[in-house]
């Protein structure tokens, strides 16, 4: 296909998605489609990607991280981040999510204030790409608002300027009343600008003002944006907040038809640009809703699996699974070109919302209660019909499994090697917070010092310190941060453990939880087996019909499985990797 006509069937393509997304509105698709292509592509080729591929394998792994989360005196952070990743991550993690860089106003990073800077504090665009050098770097692109303290706003209120007419303004009396939200705060914010008073739509804070997708120039806008970060080096996009972007009056404003065009829009342009570029969607929402933005493998290629953080706590502190098996049990295999985004904590919290309709009311309040009791603090929203309802639980991982629902006990370091041990397993891309990878607890003082009860999970670490604690080996941090090691470095060489190889659930007791997975050319079989309680359990071998030809081990001990033993006894929270291979 020559250039030319490359051009022309991704502009029509293009023109399509518009046509969509902009129906009933005075927007020409097809000079706004020329627009887009021309600033993506401009001096850049044009790619043709093939579909249903799978650009990950077993070995990717990626480290979630603020850029400042280890700091130094003599060095801009991002500068010590990438020491720290050449000297500890480097043999573990395929790719560093870092969270937002750019200078802002509030909700750490997430009221981006300036698109296409650096924060000065932090280091410049050199650093962000001698980072994307070293290993796949992930960025978020936050689509649905922008700090009240931005130019672009500042502009809004005198109105003219760029980005004057960026943002959502409803009238103070508009039928809001169905609008889902993840803040207690009111939805509209009443703002003096040289047009008078005017009421701008805040999803998240008053800090976070809405764009309002139905101006073509702001998704101009983001096409520029893309365009900026990829010739930096960003591979993947994490579209922060997406389900909220596009607003209808009298609905719910979450996850509408316009919003689903728009991202199956930018996977169509990022992929062209960039034939292993990868799109992963930030929806916090419940499960059936998260599992729609895979689209039929048109949008994003990865969806964070954000039902299984409750879910696999809840069954850590209770010591049943039952909840976990009938989830994972439902969960459809991905296609190809598409996976599963597997983690159990992050910078925000344990959501609450990814468990509606998989807990119930009294499940969710003890896993809340117990949680409290080990440290964390509750953050709320408003639910449909006014009243609070917890939206997540702020708190550091190692502290949220301290514990059982009988409170605190000494089992809490294998409790937590076993909750990655699941996580490493299953079919997906695992990812791990960086504080979790280091064990770090619950950071009380800093909440004091910001009061944001998510700073709990925000600690900041010193390099030199922090070197201290990783070379001890009487120091938790050094024997989580070496248990979780060597469980990575083993699964990187079992093809089983592929991001999309097959996956079957288990049926052996709500005491023990396991699953089979098995290589995508058939060869290699792993049978993954958890004792989730503070007990010993027995399995019963039989139950997993080893092929008894076949030679089987554990990968995490070592030791063999004859075809002579009838059981075997787990320990307390104790994990089997069972493989032929």
């Amino acid at each position: 296909m020559t250039d030319a006509s490359q051009l022309e069937l991704l502009i029509n393509r293009v023109t399509h998605h518009l046509e969509d997304i902009y129906a009933g509105l005075d927007v020409s698709a097809p000079e706004l489609a020329a627009q887009l292509v021309d600033t993506l592509f401009t001096d850049r080729p044009i790619h043709t990607p093939s579909a249903h591929t799978n650009h990950w394998n077993q070995q990717d792994l990626v480290v979630i991280a603020y850029a400042d989360s280890i700091v130094q005196t003599d060095k801009k952070p991002l500068q010590t981040f990438l020491t720290f990743w050449n000297q500890r991550l480097d043999n573990v993690a395929s790719s560093a999510h870092l969270l937002p860089f750019f200078p802002y106003c509030s909700d750490d990073g997430f009221a981006v204030s300036d698109f296409y800077a650096v924060r000065p504090d932090l280091g410049d665009w050199s650093d962000i790409e001698a980072i994307a050098t070293t290993t796949d770097l992930m960025a978020d692109l936050v689509l649905n608002h922008g700090s009240a303290a931005s130019e672009w706003f500042q502009n809004f209120i005198a109105g003219s300027g760029p980005g004057h007419d960026y943002f959502m303004v409803v009238p103070a009396n508009a039928a809001v009343g169905d609008v889902v939200r993840p803040r207690t705060s009111p939805l509209l914010k009443p703002v003096e600008t040289a047009s008078g008073t005017q009421h701008v739509w805040c999803t998240f804070s008053h800090d976070q003002i809405d764009f309002d997708f139905r101006n073509p120039a702001v998704l101009h806008e983001f096409v520029r944006i893309i365009r900026w970060y990829l010739d930096r080096g960003v591979r993947t996009f994490r579209l922060d907040a997406v389900a909220f972007i596009w607003k209808e009056l009298g609905s719910s404003c979450l996850n509408l038809p316009q919003t689903h065009e728009i991202v199956r829009l930018l996977r169509l342009l990022v992929e062209h640009a960039r034939p292993d570029a990868i799109l992963i969607t930030e929806t916090n929402i419940p499960n059936r809703e998260n599992l729609s933005y895979f689209g039929n493998a048109n949008e994003t290629h990865l969806v964070y699996n954000f039902s299984l953080p409750p879910l696999l706590i809840n069954t850590l502190v209770t010591g049943s699974c039952h909840h976990l098996k009938q989830w994972q049990m439902s969960m459809p295999p991905a296609q190809n070109g598409t996976t599963y985004f597997n983690f159990i904590a992050s910078h925000d919290g344990i959501g609450l919302r990814p468990a509606e309709g998989l807990l119930d009311e009294e499940e969710v309040a003890s896993l809340v209660n117990t949680m409290i009791k080990f440290g964390g603090q509750v953050s709320w929203r408003n639910n449909s019909q006014g009243s609070k309802q917890p939206y997540e639980v702020n708190i550091a991982l190692i502290d949220a499994l301290k514990g059982t629902t009988a409170g605190i006990d000494d089992l809490g370091v294998e409790r937590f090697v076993c909750a990655h041990a699941i996580m490493l397993a299953m079919e997906g891309i695992p990812a791990l917070y960086i504080h979790s990878l280091l064990a770090t607890p619950n950071d009380h003082q800093r909440v004091e010092r910001t009061g944001q009860k998510r700073s709990i999970n925000r600690h900041q670490w010193q390099f030199e310190t922090l070197s201290e604690r990783l070379d001890d080996p009487q120091s938790q941090h050094h024997l989580v941060f070496q248990r979780l090691k060597n469980l990575i470095e083993i699964r990187r060489s079992q093809p089983a453990f592929h991001p999309n190889a097959t996956q079957f659930t288990l049926h052996i007791s709500d005491q023990v939880f396991g699953f089979w997975r098995q290589s995508i050319d058939r060869q290699q079989s792993i049978f993954c087996i958890f004792n989730v309680t503070d007990t010993q359990q027995n399995l019963d071998l039989s139950s997993l019909n080893l092929i008894i030809t076949d030679h089987w081990q554990d990968l995490i001990s070592g030791e063999p499985m004859n075809d002579t033993q009838t059981s075997v006894t787990l320990q307390p929270y104790q994990a089997l990797w069972i493989t032929n291979g």
